[in-house]
């Protein structure tokens, strides 16, 4: 029998540790787990904090990971020289415009409520994975891309509180979150994960720079609700404690970054978006440790539809694509 071939994360040759249909969704659980904890966090500091002022000290850490640690360890600064300096802007762009509208909408909505309205993002990355990559999605799939949909529709409840300003700051996100990831593959090609992430850290740090010089002074926030008050407030130096919790967020958005980055360039759209549902579980599990927040058996049940459809996703993915060709990426 002839030996196996597993993908070699940082110069795709034969190596012994993941098979190449699990690369991507490895890397899509551990973004999960890092950006849930981020989310829990960015909460926590929502009422004291102005959000660009968190982003800022965010990012500086998270650079500070880059160019310390990743960029040495995928073989130099040669890997974030790029041709294509706007896509990677444009794609910048939409993760910063997805940070910043999600988290509006955290200072506001409870976490479960908040990821559930998040959890548009993989089904529209799946139809955008369609219409601009050319990806097949058939029609089971579409069945449960469906059915995920109305699963957020049951969480939502359209008619009731769901539906406030703080909800669509996060449907936004989601949809800032899709374009990101349609980004994402059409660079897969020539741009490295760790040039990604470089490149988001450098805006994420000019958009919470410009927005300290323009509004750090906190005369723009008139306290009308929490989400414009968290964008807008004046910025205050962090206690200790807070100070160590955006370090943390930093050490969690890097390396996040570049986990769902790979996981992207790695592996197809349609596999990778299902595992990024369990942030939904995740997200409520942690809602009701750190901040009480139970959800009513409305929301379990569309927690059991939008799960369903992902699992169903997967388990469709692998039957059709088994077993998956590696594919050479270029760097």
């Amino acid at each position: 029998m002839g030996k196996t071939r597993y993908m070699d994360l940082r110069h795709n040759a034969p190596m012994t540790r993941i098979p190449p249909l699990l690369v991507g969704p490895v890397f899509a659980l551990i973004a999960v787990t890092l950006f849930s904890l981020n989310d829990v966090a960015m909460k926590s500091l929502s009422g004291g904090y102005a959000l660009h002022e968190v982003v800022l000290i965010r990012s500086l850490i998270g650079m500070g990971v880059v160019l310390l640690i990743m960029i040495p360890m995928a073989g130099g600064f040669a890997t974030i020289k790029t041709r294509r300096p706007v896509m990677h802007l444009i794609r910048a762009g939409f993760i910063v415009f997805a940070n910043m509208s999600f988290f509006m909408g955290l200072a506001e909505l409870d976490v479960a409520t908040a990821v559930a309205l998040f959890f548009i993002s993989p089904a529209l990355i799946t139809i955008s994975s369609t219409v601009f990559l050319g990806e097949t999605v058939g029609p089971r799939r579409w069945t449960a891309v469906l059915i995920g949909l109305l699963g957020v529709l049951v969480i939502l409840r359209p008619g009731t509180e769901a539906f406030t300003p703080a909800a669509l700051y996060s449907i936004a996100g989601a949809a800032g979150y899709a374009g990101l990831h349609v980004m994402t593959r059409l660079m897969r090609g020539t741009e490295s994960a760790v040039s990604m992430v470089f490149y988001i850290q450098i805006v994420f740090i000019i958009v919470g720079a410009a927005m300290w010089l323009l509004v750090g002074d906190g005369r723009f926030d008139t306290g009308a609700n929490a989400s414009m008050s968290f964008l807008l407030r004046a910025w205050v130096w962090p206690t200790g404690f807070d100070f160590i919790v955006m370090i943390i967020l930093g050490l969690f958005a890097s390396i996040g970054g570049y986990c769902i980055s790979q996981a992207y360039r790695l592996s197809e759209a349609a596999l990778v978006a299902p595992f990024e549902y369990l942030a939904l579980p995740l997200g409520i599990v942690l809602g009701i440790v750190v901040f009480g927040e139970w959800p009513d058996a409305v929301v379990w049940i569309g927690i059991v539809m939008i799960m369903g459809s992902g699992l169903y996703s997967v388990w469709r993915e692998n039957q059709i694509n088994a077993p998956i060709r590696e594919r050479p990426v270029r760097r």
